[in-house]
């Protein structure tokens, strides 16, 4: 086994009828554990190495208990007495996802802050997550839902379905300290928020995405791309990622920057850029570099200015033209607003 073991979890799971696993709930991941725990638990798990899912009979958790940390202990205890299906996931290696409930302990490690956005291997993740009914009672598969929607409302109940989807809400999974969640369906597991970050109620972060806090979110941050601290994305702005039209460019905002109001940028920002409110920048977009005397030096596309600091981009309401100027300041976001405690 590799001396630098990735990650392994203990979980409580959801099936179907055909044994396929929907989803898996992992209350405490471990990453990079110590290679001792990892070979104490081989032996009595059997494990040889690789990633795998192996399901944990009720007998067998006392024979594993004394050979974990003292977190890992109570998520034991926690779990002693669970009517669904109990499951350890060990990932050896970070490679392409096999499995569903490799997926889910993956998108646990980015909502948990244990690893960050485009730092991991998410290769198939969607071939590995099943399209589940999202419901107050649980996960339940697409074509078992009529009978239990019926099986509800023989029992006097009605099964309330939230989301047809293959993520689930982060906040069923993972509630991050420090972070203020407008509306919890907005987020998905997956998502990284850091310490500060308040997220409005359209705002929208994707998983594999998020901010490193504090940050403003009342705009979409899609799959893939980062906001940097003391950055706010606008109402009804976004971020182009690389599942909509992206490319493989990975999009990322630098510190103090102000993506306006129903604005939006494809290209990487680097610290204190501002693109005014309406304005939607992307690659190929032809923009007028002005020099301080507001005289445009060269036209360039919008790819060329990747990744740069102290751009404030606005469109000319005389010619329609996109402008960028030297941003002479950065936006400074309200302490009160986002400190969580």
């Amino acid at each position: 086994m590799s001396t630098d073991f990735f990650s392994y979890a203990i979980g409580i799971g959801t099936q179907n009828r055909k044994g396929e696993w929907l989803e898996v709930y992992y209350p405490k991941p471990v990453f990079k554990p110590a290679q001792t725990e990892i070979e104490a638990l081989a032996g009595v798990l059997g494990y040889a190495g690789g990633n795998t899912t192996i399901e944990l009979p009720a007998a067998l958790l006392p024979k594993i208990r004394p050979l974990l940390t003292a977190e890992q202990q109570v998520v034991v205890d926690s779990l002693t007495n669970a009517v669904r299906p109990l499951v350890i996931t060990l990932i050896e290696q970070d490679t392409a996802l096999a499995s569903t409930p490799e997926a889910y302990l993956k998108l646990h490690l980015l909502s948990h802050r244990h690893v960050q956005p485009n730092e991991i291997n998410l290769t198939g993740i969607f071939a590995q997550l099943p399209t589940i009914a999202w419901t107050n009672l649980g996960a339940i598969d697409p074509e078992e839902l009529a009978e239990a929607q019926t099986l509800a409302r023989v029992r006097g109940e009605q099964l309330e379905v939230s989301a047809v989807d293959k993520f689930p809400k982060m906040t069923n999974y993972v509630v991050p300290s420090g972070v203020r969640i407008s509306h919890s369906a907005r987020v998905r597991l997956g998502a990284y928020l850091g310490e500060g970050t308040t997220v409005m109620h359209e705002g929208f972060i994707n998983f594999n995405a998020g901010t490193e806090g504090p940050n403003m979110v009342e705009g979409r941050l899609s799959q893939g791309v980062v906001m940097h601290a003391g950055s706010d994305l606008g109402g009804g702005a976004s971020t182009m990622g690389t599942l909509s039209g992206g490319g493989k460019l990975i999009l990322s905002i630098g510190r103090d920057c102000l993506i306006g109001a129903n604005a939006g940028t494809g290209i990487p920002l680097g610290d204190r850029c501002i693109i005014e409110a309406g304005l939607y920048i992307t690659a190929g977009t032809r923009v007028h570099v002005l020099d301080e005397n507001k005289k445009t030096v060269q036209t360039v596309k919008a790819r060329d200015l990747a990744g740069q600091s102290d751009m404030l981009f606005i469109r000319n309401s005389l010619t329609g033209a996109v402008e960028c100027r030297t941003n002479s300041k950065a936006i400074q976001l309200n302490p009160a607003l986002h400190t969580h405690n």
